[in-house]
């Protein structure tokens, strides 16, 4: 009986974690996905599919490790604080991971969003106003007479 009281206690905390760190990501990133992907509707889709992703993941864990064997000198208390951090740690490095990507994918919009922003200025300033264009602008007559510090050098 104690084993499964261990057990039932283990899954038991291990969902309540997992929803309510799910719960946290959904409401969240919700904000820091709007800013990766500039769109409203993307961003709400996306943050609900990591969401499942996540518990999806942290369940699967969690029944992975619900039936490692702790040493036996280790009492049940003891057993269940165990697979708990370990459940606790794997969240974390998974959820580390993912951000860690989320920001690479916001940092590449951003260069882009730089790039984009730059080359069009260089464009601006390639046809704007007061640049010298090849055959036209504000030159001589071919017609007209030139005073002598006009004319080319030879």
């Amino acid at each position: 009986m104690e084993g499964t009281a261990s057990y039932l206690t283990l899954v038991v905390i291990g969902i309540l974690i997992t929803v309510g760190v799910g719960q946290i990501l959904l409401r969240s990133g919700q904000p820091f996905l709007e800013d990766v992907f500039q769109n409203k509707e993307s961003a709400h889709s996306i943050n609900r599919l990591l969401v499942v992703l996540f518990h999806l993941l942290t369940l699967g864990v969690l029944g992975m490790i619900s039936v490692i064997d702790v040493p036996a000198d280790a009492g049940t208390a003891q057993t269940v604080v165990f697979k708990i951090g370990v459940v606790l740690l794997l969240v974390g490095i998974a959820y580390g991971v993912s951000m860690l990507v989320l920001l690479r994918i916001r940092e590449r919009r951003r260069q882009q969003a730089v790039s984009a922003e730059i080359d069009q200025k260089i464009a601006e300033q390639r046809r704007g106003p007061g640049r010298f264009r090849r055959g036209g602008g504000p030159a001589a007559p071919e017609n007209e007479a030139r005073t002598p510090s006009e004319q080319p050098g030879d």
